[in-house]
């Protein structure tokens, strides 16, 4: 594929962003005023699917006109909870029947079919909700946001502990400089039991016949078909496999990140390297198959103004690596395993994914004033954008670029040790042109959109 097809300059993205952003008022105001929000939802079963559909149905302004999955009993439950609406197997389908019943979907599907499904919603003019992460690549990513601000759809990214008091507690603390010019930060995801999630061996030699209920084919979309193999990939566990998910960091990254982010204000990172466990390295079977189960990344970002230096690192930590004991005793209770720990000149701010954020030493911040920042449903906010509300807290503007870095992280991972210099406005690696393979995909015959 030519890069030249998808490639978005620095000074274009912001002139579009711009222009969306300015647009915006004057399209809702051209339109006649909407109180209902007509919504589809791509998966309804799985880890999320379910959940996200209760979400949008407890809004008193959504109307849940279609529901699709490739699994029947899945759908099945789900059209329990919607019985008018109308049900697909196939989102492309769905796409074209419904173009004029529907203003907005949601995309709740393994990773690798995140870009197809809402490229091809945003084409339509429909507004997106889209599961973390964005998409399965750093090149969908930056097309897929591009898309968005030039088609001036909502979109929302589906980081929902974005909207939770703490979170935005967290990113206020943050921009008003509480613990002074920043330092260094850690990210960790230790979660216990993450461990079934996280695949050893290579792909299954044996295989099994496709049921009846499972439209195999739509769910592969544009990744290579692969022989079925029962609880392997559908429902959960094809977040371990190259083909399919983005890996521990992939998955958990944006929620651990998203704070630091927009706290931070941080921008394109100027280098990123990974370490991963070595039996993974000593292994080709897993590496041309599996993510690695444990990540150490770092990134280093142009500082700013609230930063110390004119670079700011940060780290991720997953799996076997922790951020290092001396990090961790700065809380003085059990270290939280999934967390960003904000270094400052003048303390530290620990923020507990989903739980509270602390200042450190507790000690110097006792009587420090907080915000009363409150819970705000994700989905919701989502929602009373698209009806003329405020923006959400989550649109692919503001994410897509923490994706893009995420996901550069990804690739990290599959040349560990080679610290990569990024070239964002071109999508490249000067330094290290190899690992650029690993920014796209080629599509599967038949499946091709977007450039892709």
């Amino acid at each position: 594929m030519n890069k030249n097809d998808y490639s978005l300059t620095r000074r274009k993205f912001i002139r579009t962003t711009a222009i969306a952003a300015v647009a915006a008022p004057y399209v809702l105001q051209s339109c006649a005023p909407v109180t209902k929000l007509r919504h589809a939802c791509v998966g309804v079963g799985g880890m999320m699917g379910l959940g996200d559909l209760k979400n949008f149905l407890s809004h008193p302004n959504v109307i849940i006109t279609a529901i699709c999955d490739v699994d029947a009993g899945m759908l099945a439950k789900a059209k329990e909870l919607v019985p008018t609406a109308r049900t697909y197997s196939d989102w492309r389908e769905m796409l074209e029947k419904e173009k004029d019943n529907i203003d907005s979907v949601n995309v709740t599907v393994p990773d690798h079919n995140h870009f197809s499904i809402s490229y091809a919603a945003i084409q339509s003019g429909k507004h997106v909700y889209c599961q973390k992460p964005m998409c399965h690549d750093v090149a969908e990513v930056r097309k897929l946001t591009e898309a968005a601000v030039q088609k001036g759809v909502k979109t929302q990214l589906g980081t929902q502990y974005a909207s939770t008091g703490n979170d935005r507690n967290a990113v206020k603390l943050m921009k008003e400089n509480a613990v002074g010019k920043v330092k260094h930060v850690y990210l960790c995801s230790n979660r216990p039991g993450a461990e079934q999630y996280r695949l050893e061996g290579p792909r299954p030699a044996e295989t099994a016949e496709i049921p009846a209920e499972l439209n195999w084919d739509v769910w592969s979309g544009p990744s290579p078909m692969r022989p079925f193999v029962p609880k392997i990939y559908h429902p959960v566990l094809w977040r371990s496999w190259l083909d399919f998910g983005t890996g521990w960091s992939g998955d958990i990254g944006c929620h651990i990140f998203d704070a630091v982010w927009k706290g931070l204000g941080l921008k394109v990172p100027k280098s990123v390297i990974a370490e991963v466990q070595q039996t993974w390295i000593d292994s080709p079977e897993r590496r041309a198959d599996t993510w690695p189960q444990s990540n150490h990344i770092t990134w280093v970002f142009p500082g700013n103004e609230k930063t110390e230096t004119d670079e700011l690192t940060v780290e991720w930590f997953d799996g076997e690596f922790f951020p290092s004991e001396e990090i961790r005793n700065l809380y003085k209770g059990e270290y939280p395993p999934e967390s960003a720990m904000i270094i400052g000149t003048e303390g530290a701010l620990l923020v507990q994914h989903g739980g509270n954020f602390v200042l450190l030493p507790e000690e110097k911040f006792e009587k420090f004033k907080k915000h009363d920042f409150k819970d705000r449903n994700h989905y919701h906010l989502f929602v009373d954008d698209c009806l003329g509300g405020e923006q959400a807290e989550s649109h692919f503007a503001q994410t897509g670029p923490m994706t893009e870095a995420i996901l550069l992280g990804t690739v990290a991972a599959r040349v560990p040790g080679v610290l990569l210099e990024w070239d964002a406005e071109n999508l490249k690696f000067p330094n290290y042109p190899e690992a650029e393979k690993y920014l796209s995909r080629k599509y599967r015959e038949g499946w091709s959109i977007g450039g892709f």
